[in-house]
């Protein structure tokens, strides 16, 4: 059966008019007779009972009559979702950011997502940047935002911006009233650092080993809020993200501009290889992309424009 055999079995039963139906389905009625002729042979018997004056359905026909409606309707509904789809009118977007986007320059992007396509609903999944990177990498997500992966990982990836990591330092600290210092200074006091598999921690420690330097750990956490709350209380200091100063400031600590060795990396969107987008995915990262601005870096503390 195919949709169209079974649209002109419904007019004709509704109608019990060949005639009507015509009218309904704009067919002649040698069109409409042959479909009905086809749909006929291809179930094995009659559907309608003919004459020159009336048209009665079959008691086979009466039994398809429910299920053609019921088909149809469902026809109709799977078109019409995906039109609204395709029209971004209706769609879920599911994507992965890693702590120190999803706490602080997502929701604003959302929000411009959100007054251009109203209808879309968006699902986060605020993980760490490993697990960002398997998510997409799994498809449990369509898009990722992270730091640039190491070169042969399956994940295709689009620069968003350059961001640098910054001094966090109590508000009281002698250290907040700097312009800038250097690793070597700050690491004299006690580091409160994420817990590893973190990216940041793994980076921090890579580059500062490179320059013969070491963490002097002395509190660690898996979230960043909790980190910069940890150092807001005087426990130590830490460095994160540039793109993190409005949420260190917003849970008592103060951001410094950090140097010596200067430490950076590019942030942007994870996708996986040969898997086209949605449309409603595409949509966002659209808006993503238009509302950074590669290559610009993150601005340090202190600079003119930083958070």
């Amino acid at each position: 059966m195919t949709v169209k055999q079974l649209r002109a079995f419904l007019a004709v039963a509704q109608t019990l008019s060949f005639a009507q139906a015509c009218e309904r389905l704009h067919l002649s009625q040698s069109a409409l007779s042959l479909t009905i002729k086809a749909l006929e042979d291809g179930l094995g018997g009659r559907l309608f009972s003919r004459t020159t004056r009336a048209v009665a359905l079959t008691p086979e026909g009466e039994a398809l009559l429910p299920l053609a409606r019921r088909l149809i309707a469902e026809w109709d509904n799977a078109e019409d979702e995906l039109r609204q789809r395709f029209t971004l009118r209706q769609g879920r977007v599911s994507l992965a950011a890693m702590p120190s986007f999803a706490g602080n320059l997502l929701p604003s992007v959302l929000k411009l997502f959100r007054q251009q396509y109203p209808s879309i609903s968006v699902t986060v999944h605020d993980v760490i940047n490993e697990q960002v990177m398997d998510m997409v990498r799994d498809r449990q997500v369509e898009l990722g935002i992270a730091f640039e992966p190491e070169p042969g990982m399956p994940l295709s990836f689009t620069p968003l911006y350059l961001d640098r990591f910054v001094a966090v330092v109590p508000a009281d600290s002698p250290l907040a009233d700097l312009p800038r210092i250097g690793w070597p200074e700050l690491l004299q006091q006690p580091f409160v650092a994420l817990q590893r598999p973190s990216t940041v921690r793994v980076m921090l420690e890579e580059h500062l080993t490179q320059r013969g330097l070491k963490l002097p750990v002395a509190f660690e956490s898996h979230q960043l809020s909790t980190v910069g709350r940890m150092v807001g209380c005087g426990l130590g200091v830490s460095a994160v993200p540039a793109l993190c100063q409005g949420q260190m400031h917003e849970l008592g600590a103060r951001c410094v501009a950090l140097g010596d060795p200067v430490i950076e990396r590019p942030v942007g969107l994870l996708t996986k290889p040969g898997h086209e987008l949605s449309v409603a995915a595409q949509a966002v990262a659209d808006v993503l992309l238009a509302a950074t601005h590669y290559p610009a870096v993150a601005h340090d503390a202190g600079e003119p424009g930083a958070p």
